[in-house]
């Protein structure tokens, strides 16, 4: 896959920020959970702090690829498991999940985050958010050790 073909089905080589238009992994996301980012990330930036996107939605050719990746990385699908997920689990292909690059915008989203609805997902994983608009009134809920042990993830 070309980086141009790449690009078009969610790569992100560079971090964009969550109001890059020209992204798609960016402007395929849910609409809700993008405009709670965007939210997010205007009030973040009071705070001298900017929402880096490196991933957000993929499509099932890229998840794919990115799994297929994971298992060469890692010996076994198994093992792969724990840090990507397959076409048919992932909520990147979905557009319901979306991975913030930099310290210093995962540590305001750690504190912040669940007035916004976004929270991380996986204790492993801690640029992985996903939209749960519960968490507003009631603050996120216990994240998983890691994705093998989210029930969304059993085929």
């Amino acid at each position: 896959m070309s980086s141009t073909v790449r690009r078009a089905h969610g790569a992100v080589p560079d971090p964009v920020t969550v109001f890059d238009e020209g992204a798609p992994a960016v402007v395929n996301l849910d609409p809700d959970l993008l405009a709670a980012l965007r939210r997010a990330a205007t009030d973040a930036a009071r705070d001298g702090v900017e929402f880096l996107v490196n991933g957000g939605w993929r499509s099932p050719e890229y998840q794919e690829q990115l799994f297929d990746e994971a298992v060469s990385k890692h010996g076994s699908e198994a093992e792969a498991a724990r840090w990507v997920a397959t076409p048919d689990t992932s909520a990147h292909v979905s557009g319901r999940a979306v991975d913030i690059g930099g310290s210093a915008a995962r540590r305001w989203l750690s504190e912040h985050g669940a007035d916004y609805g976004l929270c991380q997902i996986y204790r492993n994983e801690p640029w992985h958010y996903e939209l749960r608009p519960e968490a507003v009134t009631a603050g996120c809920p216990p994240m998983y050790p890691d994705p093998t042990h989210d029930p969304r993830m059993r085929r």
